[in-house]
């Protein structure tokens, strides 16, 4: 079984109006020390035992996790050991 941990950001040439609205936020709450925010989506999968897993998770990022047009991804993958 694999643990799988996919992160998915905007892309550094895209707006991202979530993370300055926050940015704006927190400045207004005297944390002037923030210079910039970015918004994105952090999941979990856990799969089970697939030949290929870094191969199959690209292929659900780029199909339907992520937006590649506008969002990268990256992902982790950890092998659990069954206790």
């Amino acid at each position: 079984m694999y643990k799988v941990k996919v992160y998915v950001t905007l892309r550094e040439s895209v707006l991202d109006p979530q993370g300055v609205a926050v940015k704006d936020a927190l400045h207004t709450m005297n944390y002037a020390e923030v210079a910039d925010v970015r918004i994105g989506k952090y999941l979990e999968l856990q799969l089970e035992d697939v030949a290929n897993v870094d191969e199959r998770v690209k292929e659900m990022c780029e199909k339907l996790l992520a937006n590649t047009v506008i969002e990268d991804y990256r992902f982790d993958v950890e092998e659990v050991v069954p206790s």
